[in-house]
């Protein structure tokens, strides 16, 4: 076939500047890994130091407007008209949306947080368990739960009613107004942005599923051995340097970036609907087998006072600043790793995560939409979270297992850490890495399925098949980045990228809000 036939469907400026932009970022850090490492943690603590404050005003502002979208008299309004109706069944719609939106980084975390902040939070309380307890979880579900999701629904929001009822191109510029998407370089800069956060964010997801799947594949059949790599030390925990790793790294990346291309290639229906409904199956199954062969009375009494907790303690945990405990270089170090890097990695993925939700959200009304979108994947946060954390919780505070010390020492074990307290281990483990597969293959090919929508030309319907060059590039960059910024700076130099294009989307987005409001006075109210 003709390249420009294939290249059809594509904005070149778009598609050609963002590709290069990646590109020289990729090739810069590779050659340069020992700098960027240094740079990248700079850059990181610069941006919380001095913005930080910043950052939890707008991530506070974004659930404040969604949910107050629910109360106003727009909310029945439907995405795509009156006589619209929706693809997509309920269940298959919050699958698919869950999987994309933060597949990965539960199973990563959910167990090993809780634990963290049990040992880290400035704020715990020596000696009160209850408390302490019941805080770790508090902050995991605050990390996980509404304020993530509410960026997600109010910027799905504007790209779905710009693109169904406005009938304007999905792209983030669209939503600005005309002034902005008239100009057409101030447009294209913008959705070069907007392209290059969606896959740095998604490279985020894709590094700690690359993490955790070398360290559990090492964890549960001792591959480091197979492979012959060469420990630091014969001590009781043997350490690995990163170079060693990353040879399975590398492996990991590869095959999976090889199974994203098939099913980046078969499309929305046929690939990512399906490696959906399978993940959030297999996720369910493996929760369900922790409540039920875990501590469960346990787990139900902590689920009943967590909720009251999360309740009762959001607006003071969602506005904390660590102000008041900071250390000797005046920097609140607990929250620029956890609360600033959680929020800015939210804001990462929102182009990604929301223009994806909008692709399968017609159909819906507003009200139906922000439910949809934020309090149902956000329950479901509250049960992982729940059942998991506290699992893990039951575990060290009764001293039934060396958890916490592993979780301390590599905390991308800790779920298959948690699971040899469990029957059958070798079994449920080996269950818990095909998910995370699942769940990887699914972050990366919706990625690479909504750089591609974002780099198509104007008149292509939201409706159609992205282009399949487009689409297959994306899913190779977001491979090789993934490994280039694991060898540069391992998880500091994912979590600084976020951070790097988290932030300044943010104010984006803002603005995209003010204009998607103003537009429901304009047509609803005239």
């Amino acid at each position: 076939m003709h390249i420009s036939k294939l290249m059809k469907n594509i904005s070149k400026p778009r598609f050609i500047i963002s590709i290069l932009t990646i590109s020289v970022i990729t090739l810069l850090v590779s050659l340069n890994s020992a700098v960027s490492e240094e740079s990248f943690l700079n850059l990181q603590s610069f941006l919380s130091d001095y913005l930080g404050w910043m950052i939890i005003i707008i991530a506070n502002l974004f659930l404040i407007f969604s949910i107050f979208l629910i109360f106003t008299k727009y909310k029945n309004i439907r995405l795509g008209g009156a006589n619209a109706t929706p693809k997509y069944t309920y269940t298959t719609w919050v699958a698919m949306l869950f999987s994309a939106g933060l597949g990965i980084g539960l199973l990563f975390y959910g167990v090993a947080e809780p634990i963290m902040h049990l040992n880290s939070y400035p704020g715990m309380i020596d000696g009160d368990t209850s408390y302490n307890a019941g805080k770790a979880i508090g902050l995991a579900n605050l990390h996980w739960g509404l304020h993530g999701w509410a960026i997600y629904a109010c910027l799905g929001l504007c790209f779905a009613y710009s693109a169904y009822n406005k009938k304007l191109p999905f792209r983030v510029s669209s939503l600005l107004g005309k002034k902005v998407s008239s100009n057409k370089p101030l447009a294209i800069f913008i959705d070069v942005i907007a392209i290059l956060t969606t896959i740095l964010g998604v490279t985020t997801s894709l590094g700690l599923g690359t993490t955790q799947i070398s360290s559990g594949l090492n964890y549960v059949f001792n591959i480091y051995e197979y492979f012959e790599l060469k420990p630091l030390n014969e001590n009781e925990q043997i350490e690995y340097t990163k170079e060693e790793t990353f040879k399975i790294d590398v492996v990991i990346i590869i095959v999976i970036t090889m199974i994203g291309l098939i099913s980046v290639c078969l499309g929305l229906d046929k690939g990512i609907k399906k490696l959906s409904q399978i993940n959030m199956t297999l996720a369910t199954g493996l929760m369900l087998f922790i409540f039920a062969f875990g501590p469960t009375i346990f787990i139900i009494d902590a689920l009943v006072q967590n909720l009251g907790s999360y309740i009762n303690s959001l607006i003071q945990t969602a506005t904390w600043t660590e102000v008041y405990q900071m250390n000797d270089l005046n920097t609140p170090d607990w929250q620029n790793g956890w609360t600033l890097f959680f929020y800015t990695w939210w804001f990462a993925w929102a182009p990604f995560v929301s223009l994806f939700i909008a692709r399968i959200s017609y159909g819906r009304t507003i009200k139906e939409f922000i439910i949809g979108v934020l309090f149902v994947p956000s329950l479901i946060v509250f049960l992982w979270m729940g059942i998991f954390g506290n699992a893990a919780i039951y575990q060290v505070i009764n001293e039934t297992s060396n958890l916490n010390n592993i979780i301390n020492d590599n905390y991308s074990v800790a779920l298959f850490a948690l699971l040899d307290s469990y029957p059958v281990p070798i079994i449920i483990s080996s269950l818990s890495l095909i998910i995370i597969v699942t769940f990887f293959v699914t972050s990366s090919d919706s990625g690479a399925l909504v750089a591609s929508m974002l780099s198509s030309k104007s008149d292509t319907s939201i409706h159609d098949e992205s282009p399949i060059l487009s689409r297959i590039t994306w899913a190779i960059l977001l491979g090789i980045l993934a490994g280039v910024l694991l060898y540069a700076g391992g998880l500091t130099a994912l979590q600084t990228s976020v951070v790097i294009t988290g932030v300044p989307f943010s104010i984006i987005v803002i603005f995209a809000c003010k204009e998607f409001y103003r537009s429901l006075k304009e047509e609803f109210d005239s």
